[in-house]
């Protein structure tokens, strides 16, 4: 069988990704600012979702169901660990030297003391844990987030984040494996686990969401937002981003503390609506 070398492999998922990225905004509508390909968007978000019931999240359930609490700890941490180099480059081309080095130090201190990262002692003393890639790196250049856009399997993106992605996979060291059952493997373990991880998010997002796309969309727009911003984003004054800065109020938020200020964003939104439908009661001075 033919092999090509990781590289190459990996510049062609990335060329593919722009040529499809490309083909989307010429196919683009202008309904909403923020969303102009909901109609492709929603369809594939409809597949990933079925893939995800079919496939993805049984997997993940046997593997959270059989797997020892204190192991699947030991394989985020490790996963988290290999992590902290790209994210500590990232932090430092954003300007943020500080972060850059506390990053460098919890990678150098989890790998000796903590076994190859399996324990995170860099935690217990004070390294903060960042989350940084390149999509947010090119979001602190000044590059705007472009259209929202649902890739397969991998799910919501923008184009900037999309490009930022495939930045990501060239630098992962989980591809620089040469051994390729190793290497897949490995890559279908972090899988796992990090949909194990969304496991208790589903109940809240599935008993909140009239509207299931469209909560996922806002929610990934204002997180990804925040996270540039280092959860402290502008206040934007149009109408269209208002929901990415108001619920935020300065703080970082996860997908599931996302999905519970969109709800009471809505809810209030719905309350004040049927008010302004009731009629006025009369003045009893009249």
């Amino acid at each position: 069988m033919l092999s090509l070398p990781l590289s190459t492999c990996l510049r062609s998922r990335s060329a593919a990704l722009l040529a499809a990225c490309a083909l989307l905004s010429a196919c683009a509508s202008t309904a909403n600012p923020r969303d102009p390909l909901e109609s492709y968007n929603r369809a594939m978000f409809g597949f990933n979702e079925d893939v995800d019931k079919a496939i993805i999240r049984p997997v993940a359930k046997g593997y959270e169901a059989v797997t020892p609490q204190v192991m699947r700890t030991g394989v985020a941490n490790v996963f988290s660990n290999i992590g902290d180099v790209w994210i500590s480059l990232n932090n430092l081309l954003q300007g943020k030297p500080l972060d850059a080095a506390s990053d460098m130090g919890r990678f150098l201190v989890n790998s000796t003391l903590g076994v190859c990262g399996v324990i995170d002692w860099a935690s217990d003393w004070g390294l903060e844990k960042h989350d940084e890639d390149f999509g947010q790196t090119l979001g602190r250049w000044g590059v705007g987030a472009g259209p929202f856009v649902v890739l397969p399997i991998m799910g919501p993106r923008t184009f900037r984040d999309a490009v930022g992605w495939g930045v990501d996979m060239m630098a992962d060291p989980v591809y620089e494996i040469q051994h390729v059952p190793t290497r897949n493997s490995a890559a279908a373990l972090r899988l796992v686990e990090n949909r194990a991880e969304l496991l208790p998010v589903e109940k809240a997002l599935e008993e909140a969401a009239l509207d299931k796309y469209a909560y996922v969309r806002d929610a990934y727009l204002q997180r990804r937002r925040s996270l540039i911003y280092d959860g402290r984003p502008p206040r934007e004054l149009d109408d269209e981003s208002a929901i990415d800065s108001a619920p935020v109020a300065g703080i970082p938020l996860d997908a599931e503390s996302a999905v519970s200020q969109l709800v009471m964003l809505r809810v209030n939104e719905q309350m004040a609506e049927t008010q302004s439908a009731l009629p006025k009661p009369s003045d009893p001075t009249e």
